[in-house]
């Protein structure tokens, strides 16, 4: 057994002002009452709040206070994330990976904003993958990152074994991210740690899914700091002999026979989706998508245009699916 214990903080998020005496009150608590903790997790955005007015340079203060708590308790710490302001003025949303030493190890930007809703954030490029000594790989995705499989297809690829997901969902689609954090512990056969925020951060609802997709535990709408020890061997074993012995996912990814044009941006695979329309906010009393295309029209002008050149004509027929 490789064991390890990594506690996730939901707690009420303001948006107009600091959050992070609270933040440090709460692992204060947390270790007194828990004190075999050995890593904790807050929300996105957890610091100072939803809004990126109060966007902080890096380093910070608060970046600097709470290294000095991982320090003093002997944590990894990865205090959810905030709005990082660059010297060229760009934003990012940014958490960190600091370790039981108070160093910084890693620095993450999140990928894909939630846009349109997120306009003038900008997406980081880059993947957070670090290893906890004699333990495991872990790697860090930020909320609407995990709708995309792609990006945790990159980290378990790379041997990752826990991600760590801070979100802050406070939207109807709360009930749809939950699914697709139990998916992608079966796909990727890992631990997910999808921790959410209250108030200005979220609904709530944070869980804990194993790699066979088991919840070990889900929050409800209160306050919650949850430590679960898990159990690194656990993955392995299900990596190795599948999951719950069936399906080995990751292996047979490996050993594919096919390769995906989709994501050669150059080989017109992608025809469809430019016809989509801008990535745009509704507007009270929008048809946009109302008038059906037909996806075989657009296959048909593929073989003979390029994607950027396709017009497609509005399908006159049914409006329903087959």
């Amino acid at each position: 057994m490789t064991p390890f214990a990594i506690a996730g903080v939901q707690m009420h998020v303001s948006a107009l002002h600091s959050n992070v005496e609270a933040m440090r009150h709460r692992i204060e608590i947390l270790m007194a009452r828990f004190p075999w903790t050995q890593m904790v997790v807050f929300s996105e955005l957890a610091p100072y709040g939803p809004l990126d007015q109060f966007a902080q340079p890096f380093p910070n203060d608060a970046l600097a206070q709470f290294q000095d708590d991982a320090r003093r308790f002997g944590i990894w710490l990865i205090p959810g994330s905030m709005f990082e302001k660059r010297p060229d003025g760009r934003i990012f949303n940014t958490s960190v990976v600091i370790n039981p030493q108070g160093e910084i190890v890693k620095k993450y930007a999140k990928m894909f904003p939630f846009k349109p809703y997120e306009q003038g954030i900008a997406s980081g490029t880059d993947f957070c993958v670090f290893d906890v000594p004699e333990v495991g790989r872990l790697g860090l995705s930020i909320c609407y990152d995990i709708w995309f499989p792609e990006t945790t297809r990159q980290l378990t690829s790379q041997g990752v074994e826990v991600l760590l997901h801070p979100v802050l969902t406070g939207t109807t689609d709360r009930d749809a991210e939950i699914a697709i954090a139990r998916a992608t512990a079966a796909q990727f056969q890992c631990y997910v740690f999808d921790v959410n925020g209250l108030g200005a951060g979220g609904v709530g609802r944070s869980l804990v899914v194993d790699p066979t997709a088991t919840v070990l535990h889900q929050s409800a709408g209160q306050e919650d700091m949850f430590p679960i020890e898990i159990d690194l061997d656990n993955v392995r074993r299900q990596r190795e002999t599948g999951l719950n012995g069936l399906g080995q996912v990751l292996k047979s990814f490996r050993d594919r026979e096919a390769d995906f044009p989709i994501y050669d941006r150059a080989s017109g695979a992608d025809a469809y989706l430019h016809t989509l329309g801008p990535l745009e906010t509704p507007k009270q009393g929008s048809k946009a998508g109302v008038g059906v295309r037909d996806p075989r029209t657009v296959l048909a002008e593929d073989s003979r245009s390029r994607a950027d050149h396709v017009t497609i004509p509005a399908f006159k027929g049914r409006t329903g699916t087959g």
